[in-house]
């Protein structure tokens, strides 16, 4: 049961990168947006630089703007959802587009469940269902594997632990990477990747360099590799 003296949650969605404000973000987004001014971000920087692109009509310093702590007891969650128990509605901004998919905002939205807090997700941009619309693979059973491992041989071993499950499940399997280390990812995919398995690469989402294909093992070793580096890129196999 909701707590109805409470404000409430707003799962808000943010760009990918350019001027997504004007294009990728609904106006009810953005006019929710404006009327919150406490915000609960991966990085205040960034949710600054998107409440500028907004134009909040309220001014920075009078905004309010907490980060997420890399430590997250239930101590500091509640810390930060306490102005929802006094009334007050807040914002939750994610470094990946969309809060609490692929991002610890999640946790504060189930501890918020938990307090009988009502929960507002609005809709917007999330690289993971891009590049799982558009990549042709299949999109009735998948799942988001996170990061691999950042080198051999762990990563070797994920990728071909995850090929097998895609096998075994008939799931795709998506996964990013730390944009610098995207082109060793993908040559590690190639390199221990079945012929015949699929593979998208989608990168910059949302942007004009915006670049989305998908192409055999095989082929992909017969193409120029594409420029992926320092371009936020998602990854998803097929087997």
């Amino acid at each position: 049961m909701s707590n109805l003296q409470s404000g409430q949650l707003w799962l808000l969605p943010v760009s990918l990168g350019g001027n997504a404000w004007s294009i990728w973000l609904p106006q009810v987004a953005h006019d929710q947006a404006c009327r919150i001014t406490h915000f609960i971000a991966e990085s205040a920087k960034t949710a600054r630089a998107e409440i500028k692109a907004m134009g909040h009509p309220v001014p920075m310093r009078e905004l309010h703007i907490e980060e997420i702590p890399q430590q997250l007891p239930t101590a500091a969650i509640d810390r930060l959802l306490q102005p929802l128990l006094a009334g007050l509605d807040i914002a939750i901004v994610s470094e990946a587009g969309c809060p609490a998919v692929a991002d610890p905002g999640a946790l504060l939205v189930r501890r918020a469940h938990e307090l009988g807090i009502s929960i507002k997700p609005l809709v917007g941009p999330s690289s993971l269902l891009l590049t799982l619309m558009a990549s042709g693979l299949d999109g009735q059973q998948f799942a988001f594997q996170g990061y691999l491992p950042p080198r051999d041989p762990e990563r070797a071993k994920r990728i071909r632990d995850l090929e097998r499950e895609s096998a075994q499940r008939k799931q795709t399997q998506l996964f990013i990477e730390t944009p610098y280390r995207n082109m060793a990812l993908f040559a590690a995919l190639l390199e221990q990747g079945q012929p015949a398995t699929l593979l998208c690469v989608a990168s910059d989402l949302t942007l004009e360099s915006e670049q989305i294909r998908t192409l055999r093992i095989r082929d992909w070793r017969s193409q120029t590799a594409p420029a992926l580096d320092r371009r936020p890129t998602v990854f998803a196999l097929l087997a």
